[in-house]
């Protein structure tokens, strides 16, 4: 099992690769029991979001991290993957907009994307192919 901080670099870089909108990292360590992180970003289109989810989901199973539940998947206005101590979410602009989880979780810190980023860049020269 990869720890918390490879996930979620390996999660960004197939959302940028799928060229995903907006991604944000809440670190909910200390709030909530159940969850370590959420992952939010939103696509164009129920297309673009599955195109990110089915990617995001391949690239999990691929590396062993199998989701232990995706929801959305058929209409694609909001996918939800539960990946233990990860949670995904995916949405159309226009849904991320009206549910807000940033805003719900509010007082969670935010992770530092551009130290995922240069990870992620990392892994992809090692040819994890992302």
């Amino acid at each position: 099992m990869i720890d918390l901080n490879e996930r979620l670099q390996i999660i960004y870089g197939v959302v940028d690769s799928k060229m995903g909108l907006d991604p944000v990292v809440l670190d909910l360590r200390g709030l909530t029991s159940e969850l370590d992180s959420f992952f939010i970003c939103h696509g164009t289109s129920s297309r673009h979001v599955k195109a990110v989810a089915d990617a995001t989901q391949e690239k999990l199973i691929e590396i062993g991290e199998k989701p232990l539940f995706v929801e959305g998947l058929n209409e694609a206005t909001w996918v939800l993957m539960d990946c233990g101590d990860v949670g995904i979410h995916i949405f159309e602009e226009k849904t991320r907009d009206y549910y807000r989880l940033e805003d719900l979780w509010s007082h969670a810190p935010l992770m530092d994307l551009t130290a995922l980023s240069s990870a992620s860049d990392l892994i992809t020269r090692q040819n994890l192919r992302i």
